[in-house]
This record gives C-alpha cells, sequence and structure tokens, in this order.
C-alpha cells in the first residue's frame, strides 16, 4: 500500500504569531494558496483522506477533499506533538518559549511529560507507530493521503528509517538547535509497503503519486 502524508500549509504560528490554542491554528493566505496547489497537483484519486484533528490540516485537506467529493474522510490521532504544557505557553510566540525548547530537548529524556495536555516523546512515537500500524492494517492496493504536521510525518520516517534505535536514541537525533524543519510548509512525503515493511519512499514535489511505485 501506499501512503503519502502532507504537512499543512503555512499557518499563522509558523510566521512568529501567537498562538492561543494549538488545535485552532489557521492558515495564513499563503498557506491556503499552497493547499489548493496540492489539490490541483494530485494525479489520481486516492483510496482514503485522512486528516488530523487540528484546523490547520483540515484547511489545507479541503481543497483535495473538494476534488474527490466521492473518497472517504477519516480523523485520526495524527495532531502535532505538543510536549510543552500548553495551559503554560497559550497566547506566546515561538520565541517566547525558545529557552525551555532547548532545555526540553538537551535533556533528550523520552518518558518526560511536562504537564496537562503534553506528551511525552515516548507516547508521541507510540502514536507514529499505531498509525504506520493502522494503514498498514488497509488493503494492499490502497492510496492514502494523511495530512497532517511536520513532526508527526518527520517521526514516521525516523520509525520507517531507523527501526533498531531505541527512544532515546531517536530522540537525540530528533531535534537540532537552530536548524530548519525537516519538513516543510506543504510538503509531500510518501512512504510505500511492501513485503511486510515500510519504505520512505521519497519528498515528493511536483505532479507526485505517480512516483510511488504500486
Amino acid at each position: 500500500m501506499r501512503a503519502i502524508f502532507i504537512r499543512h500549509g503555512e499557518s499563522t504560528a509558523n510566521t512568529g504569531l501567537a498562538s492561543v490554542d494549538v488545535a485552532s491554528i489557521a492558515l495564513t493566505q499563503r498557506g491556503e494558496g499552497q493547499a489548493s496547489r496540492i489539490a490541483r497537483e494530485w494525479p489520481e484519486a486516492p483510496s482514503l483522506i485522512v486528516t488530523s484533528p487540528f484546523q490547520r490540516t483540515r484547511q489545507t485537506a479541503a481543497p483535495t477533499i473538494a476534488r474527490f467529493p466521492g473518497v472517504a474522510v477519516e480523523t485520526w490521532p495524527i495532531e502535532e506533538f505538543t510536549y510543552l504544557q500548553p495551559a503554560r505557553w497559550n497566547g506566546t510566540a515561538g520565541a517566547d518559549r525558545r529557552p525551555h525548547v532547548e532545555r526540553y530537548w538537551t535533556a533528550a529524556d523520552p518518558a518526560y511529560c511536562d504537564g496537562e495536555g503534553a506528551e511525552s516523546f515516548a507516547g508521541f512515537l507510540h502514536r507514529v507507530e499505531a498509525t504506520l500500524a493502522r494503514l498498514a492494517a488497509l488493503p494492499p492496493t490502497s492510496l492514502v493521503y494523511v495530512f497532517g504536521h511536520g513532526q508527526f510525518i518527520q517521526a514516521a520516517r525516523a520509525v520507517v528509517t531507523g527501526p533498531d534505535l531505541d527512544d532515546t536514541a531517536q530522540m537525540r537525533t530528533f531535534w537540532r538547535d537552530g536548524a530548519p524543519p525537516l519538513v516543510a510548509n506543504a510538503q509531500r512525503v510518501g512512504f510505500h509497503r511492501k513485503e511486510g515493511r515500510w519504505e520512505c519512499a521519497a519528498t515528493l514535489e511536483g505532479p507526485i503519486a505517480a512516483k510511488l511505485r504500486r
């Protein structure tokens, strides 16, 4: 089976604006344009469209859903990794959280949970693995468009390409101070399951789904 993960388009938080609720962050005008471009470029209809429950992914998926009205749409728990307790940081911008982000990743403790509404890195990886298992259980001819988030897609790629790494090793290689996101807004990453194992097929641009071999 084939799955194409798509990171949401540019959001208001991506531009540095403060956010009150991580689930309700919306796309910018540029992000809406990226969502429309994605929908136009699909060369074939999927068998299933999956979105996270967060607003920015639903907005990104909306033009694709409109283009393929007969395709089933499901919401899965593939929301972005929230590792700082939201109640302490609502209404802040990324720059405000920066020292605490650096402290979290430097500690590299996959079992640590920052508080209510936050998730441990180990729990996050388990959620990613559960998503891959759910995809693997679909019919082998399936093509699924999965609208999600940058760190989730990065983690899926890490799980597939580094299956022998434990949670601590995965965490130590996951974040790099000052590095740009490994999965950009509106970027698409393909996964292909064959003979009982996943492969990360490609980072896909342009008319893309045909690049994933059946």
